[in-house]
């Protein structure tokens, strides 16, 4: 069975997060100490006060000492309070710093990856393996401390009182906390595995959840709520059994509460009877070893949670050294409208077998070249490779042969930030986030301003469209909340908030009322001025403005051309498809 995360695996990995907060650290480690020197100081004040009542003592030194016992006990409290805050204060700035980062490293990775977890998985290892963490460093970092320091100085403590004593106290201590050691490194796998399956349910309940207008629409509710009980059936036993093996932290530190007692008792009745040492002495050694209860009880009950942070850790790990399939260049792109070159491109996805009958790639020695300026329109069937082709432009997959170029550069050799701040790419799926409509069109750019948000609706001519709206730029939309046409004029606003110089439009009128298409004209007439344009079109109608056309099918570059020396050519095909409306013509 797989042991458990070496402490080496904590360190480089907390340290990296909690090193920015070392004088909270440091704040925190003093609440420890004062609050664990109290701890013990309360007991030893407690029996001196027996020995002097014994031995009767005037009531104003019996009064001083109950006083100095109970500030003892507030200032521990006190002390444990402030090391609880801070360790929560520091716990969730750090781990929200990882949590940013893992989220930074999934936008990095590319296409393959996200297709292998659904977002719903991904959500649980960000927040679920981060939040594991994060109890980690919170109260369990600040009690694991702690109970350590504690367990240290009563050992100490004991020693100023009999040293063999104390060797039996610090064997029962050491072999305890190795006992307890061996507990959770037998339940960390299996915590693992419970986590694990967890996030497979979740990410199985995000899929059915975004689905469930079609699921109502066709009903397959019953069949998803199927899935859902399979999911949760395969996560059960998993759970019990690592439910099970936390179980035996607890037991035992049952075990060694028991033992700690014996001890206590056994020593101090034989010392006290040997007249070794005081009643008061003897109530000390009782008093500490149910102090041994207190630190025991923290570990029983937080090496569950440490399990949980073993199990995350581990995961967390897995998702940092995930790396993406794409490269980054270090080219950089000039300003202003961009050529666009396919240089023998062939792209196969995976699991396609080009040898194999009916397993055709993609796209199959694809060559054209678009001049810096000018507007193509891509036509197809469906499965043809019109949005391949769009993916492999803006570097979301890279080609198996060929040479894919923007601004005479292979885009393998460019940045691949600069490449998508340089080639806007609007699809017909839209993200609409739940935020004003200022900011789901600039992206949340706090730099972005209402006035020339403004003057650009206006000049655009979506001035009247942008008074409809209740509170204008500040209206709060969503998904639900607007028709998929103002979602895509949306997304169309969005992407040229970056001032491409290339734009790229994958079928974006398809789904457009005729209402929104005719206000959209006129603004995508002005946005497309002075820049590179790849329209990909549902309709023949919709190519009328482009310069050239190109035909896909079944991967390969049917016809490419002038559009108005294809409209003339005899046999043309985009010509049959002009004049037909329909893109069965190309069978």
């Amino acid at each position: 069975m797989r042991n458990a995360v070496p402490i080496a695996s904590y360190r480089d990995l907390l340290s990296r997060y909690l090193r920015p907060h070392a004088p909270a650290a440091l704040a925190l480690g003093a609440c420890l100490l004062l609050s664990t020197g109290l701890a013990l100081a309360a007991p030893a004040i407690a029996g001196a006060f027996i020995d002097a009542a014994i031995a009767k003592v005037p009531l104003a030194a019996l009064g001083r000492l109950a006083a100095l016992f109970l500030l003892t006990a507030l200032f521990a409290q006190a002390a444990a309070l402030g090391a609880t805050v801070i360790g929560e204060r520091v716990a969730w700035q750090a781990t929200n710093a990882l949590r940013l980062d893992l989220a930074r490293h999934l936008l990095s990775l590319d296409r393959a990856f996200h297709a292998r977890h659904l977002p719903g998985e991904l959500i649980e290892r960000v927040d679920g393996d981060v939040s594991s963490l994060a109890s980690l460093l919170s109260a369990v970092a600040a009690d694991l401390l702690g109970s350590a320091l504690l367990l240290l100085g009563l050992v100490a403590a004991l020693w100023r009182l009999d040293g063999l004593l104390a060797l039996s106290f610090g064997g029962f201590v050491a072999l305890t906390a190795a006992l307890l050691e061996f507990v959770r490194r037998r339940a960390v796998p299996l915590q693992q595995r419970s986590r694990s399956r967890g996030a497979d349910f979740y990410g199985l309940a995000g899929e059915v959840l975004e689905a469930t207008e079609d699921l109502r629409a066709n009903g397959g509710g019953a069949y998803a709520l199927s899935r859902l009980r399979a999911g949760l059936l395969t996560w059960l036993p998993t759970y019990v059994r690592a439910e099970v093996a936390g179980y035996g932290v607890w037991i035992a530190a049952l075990c060694a509460f028991g033992v700690a007692d014996g001890i206590a008792y056994g020593f101090g009745a034989q010392l006290y009877l040997a007249r070794a040492l005081p009643l008061g002495s003897v109530y000390t050694i009782v008093a500490y070893a149910a102090l041994v209860a207190r630190p025991l009880g923290t570990l029983r009950e937080r090496l569950a949670e440490l399990q949980g942070a073993d199990a995350g850790i581990l995961r967390i790990q897995a998702l940092l050294s995930e790396r993406p399939a794409l490269r980054d260049g270090e080219g950089l792109l000039p300003g202003g409208p961009l050529d666009v070159a396919f240089d023998g491109v062939r792209f196969a996805y995976p699991g396609r077998d080009p040898s194999n009958a009916g397993q055709l790639p993609a796209l199959s020695d694809i060559s054209f070249r678009l001049a810096a300026g000018r507007r193509l329109g891509v036509l197809g069937r469906s499965g043809a490779g019109k949005s391949t082709l769009a993916r492999l432009l803006m570097r979301l997959l890279d080609a198996q042969e060929g040479r894919v170029l923007v601004g005479g550069q292979d885009v393998r050799r460019l940045r691949i930030s600069d490449l998508r701040e340089r080639v806007a790419y609007v699809t017909q799926e839209v993200q609409i986030f739940r935020a004003s409509l200022k900011d789901n069109i600039t992206l949340f750019d706090p730099a972005a301003r209402d006035a020339s948000l403004r003057e650009q609706l206006q000049a655009l001519g979506l001035g009247p469209w942008l008074a409809r709206q209740p509170q204008g730029l500040e209206t709060q939309i969503s998904g639900a909340s607007l028709s998929a046409g103002e979602a895509q004029l949306i997304a169309l606003l969005r992407a040229f908030q970056k001032e491409p110089g290339v734009v790229v439009l994958d079928e974006v009128t398809s789904r457009l009322d005729p209402e929104t298409e005719q206000l959209l004209e006129h603004a995508l007439e002005l946005l497309l001025a002075g820049r590179t344009a790849i329209v990909i079109a549902h309709r023949v109608q919709t190519l009328e403005s482009m310069d050239d056309i190109l035909v896909l099918d079944c991967g390969r570059v049917a016809e490419h051309g002038a559009r108005k020396a294809l409209e003339r050519a005899e046999g043309s095909r985009y010509a049959r498809l002009r004049a037909s409306g329909f893109l069965e013509v190309l069978d």
